[in-house]
């Protein structure tokens, strides 16, 4: 895994995990609170097909606020001038939570850079009649709290150590995290010990995400046109134990697209570090399938 910096802006944090240099180039999006650390379990299961990076977004993992605006819609922004200042030719976009729907933004947005979408327990509207997680509805209605959601996020951060927030993080956002290895865990605290010295701007900058995401959902005809205009493939894979974004609601995405692949996991809301193999599994059978990677690996 190579790390790097581009200008887009300001300074934004990428990383190279390598791959067949004869393959249209994927670009893996993580989601809210996330970094590129999210895809370490299964960029190695997708290398010997293809081309593999990521980056941070703006205000997370080692890309801080310089970069600009923490908004989705400045975030999709953001990975469009990715795809085509850095990556410089069209790519499959593999996205998580937050990450899939700025992904699907940007495909909607510049459908000539984007080959394929998959998309990972994406944030996608709320269903009617499903029901919220109690836990997860509290912090997000906390996030949109002026005053209160940044003194709280500022004292957790100053307050609770870097390993127990991971855990609880975790804790939340997996069926089982005791799947996740040790090794994982410990990258994850070693980044957030390193931008402990951004604390306060990482603290706005993730609730300027949070309340713009919000807001995205709260009222979702622009999101859904977005969804509905996409012309590339697109593959949706949800957890079924998803706490953060129901399984109800991505059931019900697919039905309105059927055109669209669906698949469900055995998992929470991050099946590429709960369940990295089932899903690169699926991600690659479908690449495959539509000729974005060949069927026999590099040898």
């Amino acid at each position: 895994m190579r790390s790097a910096y581009a200008d887009l802006g300001g300074p934004v944090h990428h990383v190279d995990f390598g791959g067949r240099p004869d393959t249209p180039p994927v670009v893996l999006v993580h989601g809210l609170g996330g970094s590129h650390l999210n895809w370490t379990r299964i960029a190695p299961l997708l290398t010997p097909y293809a081309r593999v990076s990521a980056l941070d977004l703006a205000g997370f993992g080692r890309t801080g606020t310089a970069a600009g605006p923490t908004t989705v819609t400045a975030n999709a922004e953001l990975l469009r001038r990715y795809l085509t200042e850095v990556v410089g030719e069209p790519a499959v976009l593999v996205g998580n939570s937050m990450g899939g729907m700025i992904s699907t933004l940007t495909a909607a947005a510049a459908p000539d850079a984007v080959r394929g979408l998959a998309l990972v327990d994406p944030s996608v509207p709320i269903a009617p009649n499903v029901k919220i997680d109690p836990q997860i509805r509290k912090l997000f209605l906390i996030n949109l709290v002026p005053g209160l959601a940044g003194w709280a996020m500022r004292r957790r951060l100053a307050t609770v150590p870097a390993r127990r927030r991971v855990e609880e993080t975790l804790a939340m956002t997996c069926a089982d995290a005791s799947r996740v290895p040790e090794q994982v865990i410990a990258d994850a605290v070693a980044l957030d010990e390193e931008m402990a010295a951004a604390s306060p701007r990482r603290a706005a900058g993730y609730l300027g995400a949070s309340r713009s995401l919000l807001r995205l959902l709260a009222r979702p005809d622009g999101y859904w046109r977005a969804m509905e205009s996409l012309r590339m493939p697109v593959l949706l894979t949800h957890g079924v134990h998803d706490r953060h974004v129901p399984i109800g609601s991505a059931r019900a995405v697919a039905a309105r697209l059927p055109h669209w692949t669906y698949v469900e996991l055995d998992s929470g809301h991050v099946p590429q570090l709960e369940h990295p193999q089932e899903l690169a599994g699926h991600l690659l059978a479908w690449l495959h399938e539509h000729d974005l990677i060949p069927a026999e690996p590099a040898r």
